[in-house]
């Protein structure tokens, strides 16, 4: 018996990975404070039919609650980075998020 994964197996593994686009997240801050509202949109490095969906988070704590919905990974030095920017500059990008079609029209980051 063999530990290696089967040809069908690491075939059928392929074409899921490669369903999935290389992307970013561009999030920019409106206001400060309480008043703070955030516009997160999704943009893929190679274009597709799908159109990215701006989405609207009222507050910080809806930031947080988005991102976490989208799959960022907050233990990623790139994004608590990002974080930061968000707070100083007021705009920044979160890198390497690898998506589906399937899955921005489920998060609600796209428009089909």
């Amino acid at each position: 018996m063999s530990a290696l994964p089967t040809g069908t197996a690491v075939a059928t593994r392929q074409v899921r990975e490669a369903l999935k686009a290389r992307g970013f997240l561009h999030i920019v801050r409106h206001g400060s404070g309480l008043n703070a509202f955030y516009i997160v949109s999704y943009h893929h490095i190679a274009r597709t039919g799908i159109r990215p969906k701006p989405m609207l988070a009222e507050g910080a704590q809806a930031l947080i609650d988005l991102l976490e919905k989208v799959g960022v990974d907050f233990r990623l030095r790139e994004v608590r980075g990002a974080l930061e920017d968000i707070l100083r500059l007021g705009s920044a990008n979160i890198p390497d998020l690898w998506l589906s079609d399937e899955e921005l029209l489920e998060k609600g980051l796209a428009e089909s």
